[in-house]
Parts: C-alpha cells; structure tokens; sequence
C-alpha cells in the first residue's frame, strides 16, 4: 500500500456521488485505458468480458485469476487514475478465496473491485464481500467495493418479485461491508428509481444503446454508469469488418478513420 494507492481510493469513493455519477467506459488493455482518460474519465474501469476475450477465454469467470490481474496491473500502470476492476465473483471457490483475491489484487495498485453474486445464495455472496472487505481492511486500503446481483440480469425468480429480492440482497450485501451496489440488466427508470430509494449505497447501472441517457440516470439518483464490455463489442467489431473485407475483395475501405499510428505510439509512449 502507497500514499498514492490510498489517495485513489479516496478520491474513487468521492466520485460516486447521487446525481452526479462517475461514468465508466470499460477497458481491457492499456492503450484503451490512456484513451479513456484523454477523452476525460475520472477514473477507469475494466470489465470482465473484455478482459477475457482479450486473454483468449470466455466470459464466465473461465479466464485465468493470475492473467486478470497482470492485465490490470498494465492498465493501472497506463494511467494516473484510480482504477477499478471487475473480478466476476472473485476467482475463488470460497469466501477465503475471495480475500486472496482481493490481496492479489491490490497489489496491483486497483482502488475498487466488482463482485458479483451469480448464482449464489444472498448470504454466500454477502460473506464473499465480508472476505473482501477484510482483506482490504487489513492491507490498509479503503478498497471500493461494489456489490452486484444478477437477479435482473439473468432473470431469475418470478418477474414480479425481482425487485424484491433484488433489494434484499442489496441490503446484505452492504450489511456485509460492500460500498456500492451494481444491479446489470436494468434499464427502465421506475425500477432504477425503486432501487435508488431501497437502498442505501449509490447505485450502478450499465448502459447502453436504449438506456437512458447519463443525464437522465443522475435525475434518477444513480452513482455511477458503466458501458460494461459495449466499448469491446464495438473495437472488435472493427477488426471484424476490416478483416472481412479485405479477404473477401481484397479493399480496405473498413480501415478508413482509425487513429494514426503517431497517435496509438503517443499513447504508448504515455
């Protein structure tokens, strides 16, 4: 732990603000992460998906947990911004697992984590929280954790009592030491709404095409709005297009518009 890791820690926790929100273009790579901050992030984020396509493995937590962090570590390193990182569930089979993890982790030099709950019980995923709050606690960085369910996401449960138990878990997960709350696959502003005033901790949802504006979502009361792997989907959509082209009628048209090699270098160059 550095003066500098805990001075991004506070600054993160101060940038989730109720009508203001701290808006997160996802990155998986440290080119993207310098182009994040030049377009104005105040912080960065990384997002499970992006990073392991990236890595060569499937969304699910099926990437490596010691590949996730090298790879953050290069995006923490790219950037002067607090960073935070999406860990899936943790990378572990227990809530023990869990705060290795999340010691691994900021050793990296990550200021916030992600963790969701997936198919867990409330409770197994409050005490994988606990775990990971205490492992933050005990390296002396005020780690932000943001506690996610999936319960919209994936659908589970009757319709009618998804936000229920939604909040239910919301509630125990920051009983359980989480700082913020991340509710994936809510896009309509009377459930985002509901959340915002069922629970106490800001409140992050991703966008996307469809979603409500950033505006919109700050009169709601959200915190904090992340693209989730949006800004993946489309970079290899690029290359898709591009290469199809090319091998298809030998033209390169789909290449028109992409930044300079001086830019891309700049940017390495930091």
């Amino acid at each position: 732990m550095t003066t500098n890791q805990q001075e991004k820690a506070r600054l993160l926790h101060t940038l989730h603000r109720p009508g203001e929100p701290l808006v997160l273009a996802n990155v998986w790579d440290a080119a993207g992460a310098r182009l994040v901050a030049a377009a104005g992030a105040t912080a960065v984020a990384t997002a499970s998906a992006s990073v392991s396509w990236a890595l060569g493995y499937a969304d699910g937590e099926a990437a490596d947990r010691d590949e996730v962090l090298a790879q953050t570590a290069l995006i923490v390193r790219s950037v002067e911004l607090p960073v935070t990182a999406d860990l899936e569930s943790g990378f572990a089979a227990t809530a023990a697992g869990v705060g290795e993890t999340i010691t691994a982790l900021l050793a990296t030099g990550a200021v916030g984590v992600n963790l969701e709950d997936g198919d867990r019980t409330a409770a197994e995923a409050a005490e994988r929280i606990a775990a990971a709050r205490a492992a933050a606690d005990a390296a002396g960085v005020h780690l932000f954790v943001n506690g996610r369910t999936d319960v919209f996401l994936h659908g589970i449960g009757d319709p009618a009592g998804r936000l229920d138990e939604a909040v239910r878990r919301l509630r125990a997960y920051v009983e359980a030491g989480a700082d913020g709350v991340f509710v994936p696959g809510v896009a309509d502003p009377e459930t985002i709404a509901a959340l915002v005033a069922a629970v106490p901790a800001p409140l992050n949802v991703i966008a996307g095409p469809g979603s409500p504006s950033v505006p919109e979502l700050a009169k709601l009361g959200v915190a904090r709005v992340s693209l989730g792997p949006g800004l993946a989907r489309v970079a290899y959509a690029a290359v898709r297009r591009a290469a199809e082209e090319v091998y298809a009628s030998g033209t390169y048209g789909a290449l028109d518009g992409g930044l300079t090699y001086q830019e891309l270098n700049a940017l390495a160059e930091g």
